[in-house]
């Protein structure tokens, strides 16, 4: 558990504690964070106004539970939470603390908004993602990897399967909970990675697999693009925690989490890894490039 001391505290927010469950080593949700520790500066929540208790459970459902109940067991004025599974857990363990969510893929369908939560979606379309994605890879083969842990994993995963007629491929998918489950991805043409902590958190080997076998990538998480992934659509992370710690200081300052409405992403980024597309072989359109947020060379 990491204590981090967020001084000179207005009267209004003295003596909050707000804790926060950032999952593993996931560059997408350290994002979110760093830009949620910023946000709340912005928001005049200064150095020493509030306490942040930081807990970095491993991508499993027990620790993701352990996380929550230590905060809950501490008496966290707020609990943060980046990510569906981590969101889920809270939820679980409290129906009285404050909860703010960031990080989320569909809120709606997981139910995870009610009187005492609230948050930031990071959904996506899985059918833009696939379409441009179509446009990179002429893929009949779809290889998709969720756990089925995480709930909003199997979302993203049945929303491919629906689009299976539409962009003509087939899908198998593969259940990654942990890193050695990785050795199951093979014969596919393509992979779509869906927003699951597991795979991100061991993103890395399932890149080099993806490499050694040729085969592009995709996602709807932001995070894996410096580790090779071609294609990458997700909810801006700077927005997603600058928008949590405005509904944090709104909360800190008396207002209930029922009063604030989820919001939908306005900022999505389009990463492309240009550089590997080309070591593929692969050619990525020009109106692709153009529209892209970001082209790694």
């Amino acid at each position: 558990m990491t204590l981090i001391l967020l001084s000179s505290a207005p009267a209004w927010a003295a003596e909050k504690t707000v804790g926060v469950i950032m999952t593993g080593s996931i560059p997408y949700y350290k994002e979110i964070h760093k830009a949620f520790t910023e946000g709340l500066a912005a928001e005049g929540i200064a150095p020493g106004t509030v306490e942040l208790i930081l807990q970095s459970p491993n991508p499993e459902p027990m620790s993701w539970t352990n996380a929550a109940r230590k905060l809950v067991a501490v008496g966290a004025d707020i609990i943060v939470s980046y990510g569906a599974p981590a969101t889920l857990s809270v939820l679980h363990e409290t129906t009285e603390i404050p909860v703010v969510f960031a990080g989320v893929y569909d809120p709606q369908a997981l139910g995870v908004a009610g009187k005492n939560a609230t948050g930031i979606s990071s959904k996506v379309p899985v059918a833009s993602l696939l379409k441009n994605f179509k446009g990179i890879s002429a893929f009949t083969k779809l290889g998709i990897i969720y756990s089925e842990s995480e709930k909003d994993t199997i979302l993203q995963a049945n929303e491919a399967k629906q689009l299976e007629g539409t962009f003509n491929f087939h899908s198998v998918r593969f259940n990654v909970k942990k890193t050695e489950d990785t050795a199951k991805i093979t014969n596919v043409d393509a992979l779509f990675m869906t927003t699951g902590c597991a795979a991100m958190h061991c993103v890395n080997n399932i890149i080099g697999i993806a490499k050694k076998a040729k085969i592009p990538t995709a996602t709807t998480i932001g995070g894996g693009e410096n580790s090779g992934v071609i294609l990458t659509i997700a909810a801006n992370p700077q927005e997603q925690g600058r928008e949590t710690a405005k509904m944090v200081a709104r909360v800190i300052k008396g207002a209930k989490p029922a009063s604030i409405p989820v919001q939908q992403p306005k900022k999505v980024d389009m990463i492309i890894n240009l550089k590997e597309a080309t070591e593929m072989g692969l050619k990525i359109p020009f109106d692709l490039l153009t529209a892209a947020t970001r082209v790694i060379k």
